[in-house]
């Protein structure tokens, strides 16, 4: 079957059905939710879409296995951590950003954030690979230790993202006790007692 282009430009969701036009012309081509796929949302009008085109019982032209031309998928429980992952992460590196721009903490711990994210998501990735590939593994401390410094956002979509370390209960529980410690850490370096000893330790790396 030749695969063909075309957008929704009637959709009737209580029954089911709709009508596409086709990216070449020509007459709409008639859409049931049967043919429609069952790993996307339902459709919507507006939606470009490929599909094949077919007959039904009474020969009327209709399209069959119709898909998406892109994105539009459902949420699954699969990924649902990665999303929720994703988002905690950018929502607190969102937070950290905000009180670097209110002058709350010096742009270099953002900095550090999002470094050690990437290199924490890096470990993951290599300790990953060298599990497949039988080689020399990342130790679960080195993991949890770039977690505690601050690689945490990094660390948990990793586990989301790469399905590594993910369904480990004990391996978990002590990774989010590592965002806890981190997150208490740094809200005391928001005191006036850490916010004064982390000028001090700047002001002597850079003096150093």
């Amino acid at each position: 079957m030749t695969l063909e282009n075309g957008k929704i430009t009637s959709w009737n969701d209580d029954k089911g059905f709709g009508f596409i036009t086709p990216k070449s012309g020509g007459k709409t081509i008639f859409i049931h939710i049967n043919d429609f796929s069952k790993n996307h949302k339902r459709p919507t009008q507006g939606l470009s879409v490929n599909y094949n085109l077919s007959t039904d019982s009474i020969g009327r032209r209709c399209a069959v296995n119709v898909c998406p031309e892109r994105g539009h998928k459902k949420v699954t429980k699969v990924d649902r951590p990665l999303l929720f992952s994703i988002f905690l992460s950018i929502t607190f590196l969102s937070v950290v950003g905000g009180l670097v721009i209110l002058n709350k903490l010096p742009a270099i711990i953002l900095g550090a954030y999002a470094i050690l994210s990437l290199l924490t998501f890096a470990l993951y990735a290599k300790d990953k690979s060298a599990a497949q590939s039988g080689n020399w593994r990342t130790s679960e401390s080195t993991l949890h230790l770039f977690s505690l410094i601050g690689g945490w956002p990094g660390a948990i979509i990793a586990q989301s993202r790469l399905r590594h370390k993910s369904k480990k209960i004990s391996f978990k529980v002590v990774c989010w006790v590592t965002v806890i410690i981190n997150c208490g850490f740094l809200g005391w370096l928001l005191t006036s007692e850490g916010s004064h000893k982390l000028k001090m330790i700047l002001k002597n790396i850079n003096f150093g």
